[in-house]
């Protein structure tokens, strides 16, 4: 089967027509399938997670998937946000597909014929809510920041901009599922809403940034990857509030892909008031107040988790000086048991409406240049830059210079240079990879970037990016024309960038 399916890939390679989404690539069958097939076949190392589609019928899945990916294809055409719009679209289509198949088997259980309920906490581009809201399941999604995608949706679709903090007045009493779909920060507070809403609200989380009940998730484990000890740390936080968590790995296009679900309880309601104390003592534990829980024990004992917040709760309380030990519990009025008036825990933020910029927009333009030519320089192995260089590359070899480690540059900045860009923009690798046109970082290595090689990657993307290349072509002036000891690489037509004022357009794009 491997050699006729290379053979197909060589011969046809020009014929061949993929959308992205039905087809793939030729370039990915030959170079890459290929290969992980060969190294599939002779592997024998055990995995950390659970196998792919372990807890829904594959068939059932692949057939679903398929119908979903035909009839929502489109989106990557007219996908307006500045994210890869093959990535989300694949990604949103799989998650759908994958809780249609769980919602679908669950009815059949539990011999019912209504379609469930849900609310998205965290929405994002609102696409998942979409595709599950038009396959007949009412719900809505809930996120901070509403995006340019929600207009195009329609008025079946409920997206709602709002911040969640989790408390009394955000609970979801008559709702069947909540989905966290990397919801960041909402990710660990997720079980514990659904458990408190009500007895039969069940939830679905897939992680992936990784965040403890405030601020950041720190690591207490050096024998496991942070990954698998955040995962394991949800997993805790569901099996506290009561449900039977259940693990599975998605068919994603990510390599945060595995998914924890909690469908049923493991208590009877009649306990509700005993584990919803057991909740809230956990919840405190986390922040450093050790408390011996009642009735059924979490997986950490109040001694381990003690001694796990050592370092970890001065973090937190940075944040808030006002953490203390949540205060005795008293009845909910929605009667989902026993729960603290107020936020559940105090100096819990949601993150801000408006995204904090950590790409260099802040820093002064003279600085930013000053950098990108101290590095270009590092990278040229020394050789003067020109600041008014007119030759073209294109009759002369060019130097492409070599490729540095981004520890061997950080050691030839200065220590305030360091300190500045780590302050307002997140470190020296985030100014390298803003500053797209000159430098390219892979694997943790520097490189000059050669725009001759980028010229044979443009037909390879999708629609959507080559109308935005096209619409940006020329609208900015080329930094190896001005500064590169050998100009740039490429002549003036086949330039994306302007060589010299005169070629300067107006930009079409905001």
């Amino acid at each position: 089967t491997c050699i006729k399916f290379s053979s197909v890939t060589e011969k046809n390679n020009e014929r061949w027509h993929s959308d992205g989404i039905l087809y793939p690539k030729p370039s990915w069958l030959g170079e890459k399938l290929l290969a992980r097939l060969a190294r599939w076949s002779v592997e024998h190392k055990k995995s950390e997670f659970k196998s792919t589609l372990s807890l829904i019928p594959i068939m059932k899945y692949s057939r679903v998937h398929q119908e979903l990916k035909e009839k929502y294809r489109e989106m990557v055409k007219v996908w307006p946000e500045v994210t890869d719009p093959e990535k989300f679209v694949y990604e949103d289509v799989a998650i759908a597909a994958y809780l249609l198949i769980l919602w679908e088997e669950e009815r059949a259980q539990r011999g019912v014929t209504a379609k469930q309920s849900f609310v998205d906490l965290g929405c994002g581009n609102g696409l998942l809510v979409h595709i599950l809201s038009s396959e007949g399941h009412p719900g809505r999604g809930i996120d901070v920041r509403r995006r340019k995608i929600w207009d195009m949706y329609g008025p079946q679709t409920q997206l709602e901009e709002d911040a969640i903090t989790p408390n009394n007045k955000t609970l979801f009493p008559d709702v069947d599922w909540l989905i966290g779909n990397h919801s960041d920060e909402l990710t660990p507070w997720i079980p514990v809403i659904a458990a408190r809403s009500s007895y039969n609200c069940r939830f679905f989380v897939l992680p992936c940034c990784f965040f403890d009940f405030i601020g950041k998730y720190h690591r207490r484990q050096s024998k496991k990857t942070q990954y698998r000890e955040y995962l394991d740390f949800i997993k805790e936080v569901g099996l506290t509030c009561g449900f039977h968590v259940e693990e599975d790995c998605l068919r994603i296009p990510s390599t945060k892909r595995v998914c924890l679900t909690g469908k049923s309880r493991t208590y009877p309601p009649t306990e509700e008031a005993s584990i919803d104390t057991q909740r809230t003592q956990y919840i405190t534990s986390r922040q450093g107040c050790p408390v011996r829980l009642p009735g059924r024990k979490p997986s950490p004992s109040p001694r381990r988790v003690a001694a796990g917040c050592v370092g970890h709760c001065d973090g937190h309380r940075a944040l808030d000086a006002r953490v203390e030990c949540v205060p005795k519990a008293r009845p909910a009025e929605r009667g989902a048991g026993v729960q603290v008036e107020g936020p559940w825990l105090p100096g819990f933020h949601p993150r801000d409406k408006a995204e904090r910029v950590r790409n260099c927009a802040t820093l002064p333009r003279d600085f930013i240049d000053q950098v990108v030519l101290q590095v270009a320089n590092l990278l040229l192995g020394g050789k003067q830059l020109n600041p008014r260089s007119s030759q073209n590359g294109s009759l002369k070899p060019w130097n492409g210079g070599e490729s540095l480690s981004l520890a061997d540059v950080a050691r030839e900045l200065d220590k305030e240079t360091l300190w500045r860009l780590k302050r307002e923009c997140g470190g020296l690798q985030t100014l390298l990879r803003s500053s797209h046109q000159v430098f390219q970082v892979l694997n943790g290595r520097v490189h000059i970037r050669d725009w001759r090689e980028e010229k044979l990657q443009k037909k390879k993307q999708p629609e959507a990016k080559r109308r935005l290349f096209s619409e940006s072509f020329k609208t900015r002036l080329c930094w190896f024309f001005t500064h590169h000891p050998d100009g740039c690489a490429l002549p003036s037509d086949g330039c994306p960038f302007a060589h010299g004022p005169g070629e300067l357009r107006p930009s079409q794009t905001t």
